[in-house]
């Protein structure tokens, strides 16, 4: 008999089945083996039935399992998302009015692209928010966010310089955004990204050496915000780029893209601006002075009037531009709004109406050692006129409230108290309140 050569596929022998298989021929059993099962042989279905006889077969290319489609759907409306936000911010009705109409054109625009209605010269609504600090900006993002159901990514500017320098690269706002996605660069490529804090990359003046972290940043910043492609793995990643290879080599490539695309991303952007008031308070007594009509008198005295919440809002591109923002990263925020402060009666609204009061962690914090807290109207009250006078906005909620409860949540769970009143009496003179507690709880 011949001999059949390695890799033949005579030289595996028969096909066999069932426990015939686990036995093998004796040396003195005279009957030949034969060469081939009396089955036919499998062939593979993938295999073309119309092969020509005597062609080799050719195994085919087993391509990728695809990951199902992640379809984005959107059905929201602008009075939808500001009702949705009355429930966690307090008063900024403008603000919610422009971020409900700029979420709304911007995913519409995003869920009929997917849909196969393309629009070929849409430009993206970015927005700029504008005003002083615990007024509820970053609130207002994430809860929108929230209802959409798209990655949200927040950051604050100053943490990043010109890429080739210390410091964070703006292209890692976008791998965050894969991130909070599960690893998803699909639901990536329509996420939020919250930059705060960008009114300190405004440049001040000429300076002797380069901006690596005002102009610089603002540069990088300009080809995310329209259409950029960000690598989903980041160059300086030593760790992120081996695996990659290690994975390739082994032919665990993965089915995502290696790029994500910023067409669809959607990028806000805060700051308080300080001074810009001013500026503006300046450009409008210079405009109606330079009008020279019958009533300029009267003008500049309105315009001299005016508060800051009210300067904020007549702002335009040049006011940017002189504060140092460079004209092409303001071109690319077409969306402006600017948020008013707070006053006693929102901060009193934001402990009592708001769903993300901070009254209901001080009733978990004594509910914690079973003791109940009862806020009265009249204690909310101090707390909102004492917080007012913090100028942080409802930042200096949290500052009162733990000066007032200090002692209270040292004391109070080594004692007998189990309930008491949150009093205009008690936030005005705590620790005698506390000695009242103690005193009664003996």
């Amino acid at each position: 008999m011949p001999k059949i050569p390695s890799g033949h596929p005579d030289a595996l022998g028969p096909i066999t089945q069932g426990p015939a298989a686990s036995s093998s021929p004796s040396a003195a059993d005279p009957a030949p083996r034969k060469p081939k099962s009396s089955r036919p042989a499998r062939r593979p279905a993938s295999a073309p039935s119309d092969r020509p006889p005597g062609e080799p077969w050719v195994r085919p290319v087993v391509a990728s399992t695809a990951t199902p489609s992640q379809r984005f759907t959107f059905d929201l409306k602008p009075r939808e998302i500001a009702r949705h936000l009355d429930r966690f911010v307090i008063g900024q009705t403008e603000a919610k009015k422009v971020l409900g109409v700029a979420l709304c054109d911007h995913f519409q625009h995003v869920r009929m692209t997917q849909e196969g209605m393309e629009a070929p010269f849409y430009q993206k609504q970015n927005v700029l928010l504008l005003g002083p600090t615990g007024v509820g900006k970053t609130h207002l993002i994430r809860s929108a966010a929230e209802l959409i159901g798209v990655p949200f990514v927040k950051a604050d500017a100053t943490k990043f310089s010109e890429t080739g320098y210390v410091g964070g690269d703006v292209d890692d706002l976008v791998r965050d955004l894969v991130r909070r996605a599960g690893g998803s660069v699909q639901r990536a490529e329509h996420g939020i990204i919250y930059l705060d804090e960008v009114d300190k990359l405004a440049t001040r003046g000429d300076g002797a050496g380069r901006d690596v972290s005002g102009r610089g940043v603002q540069t990088n910043l300009l080809k995310l915000m329209e259409d950029g492609d960000v690598p989903v793995v980041s160059p300086n990643d030593m760790n992120a780029q081996i695996q990659n290879a290690m994975s390739a080599m082994r032919g665990n490539a993965s089915a995502q893209p290696e790029t994500i695309n910023t067409r669809h991303i959607l990028f806000i952007v805060s700051g308080a601006f300080a001074g810009l008031d001013q500026r503006i308070r300046s450009r409008m007594l210079g405009e109606a002075a330079a009008a020279g009509s019958a009533d300029s008198r009267g003008a500049l005295s309105r315009i001299s009037r005016l508060d800051p919440d009210a300067l904020l809002a007549e702002a335009v591109t040049a006011d940017f531009i002189q504060y140092g923002l460079e004209p092409e990263f303001v071109g690319r925020l077409p969306v402006r709004v600017a948020c008013h402060g707070l006053d006693e009666d929102d901060l009193f609204n934001v402990l009592r109406r708001s769903e993300s009061s901070l009254v209901r962690q001080y009733e978990r914090a004594f509910a914690a050692y079973g003791i109940e807290a009862v806020f009265t109207d009249g204690g909310l009250r101090s707390l909102a006129r004492m917080a007012g006078r913090e100028n942080t906005g409802a930042r200096g909620l949290m500052t009162v409230c733990e000066r007032v409860f200090r002692d209270l949540k040292f004391a109070l769970p080594s004692a007998r108290v189990r309930r008491f009143e949150v009093t205009g009496e008690l936030v005005a003179d705590p620790r005698a309140a506390l000695r009242r507690l103690l005193k009664a709880g003996r």
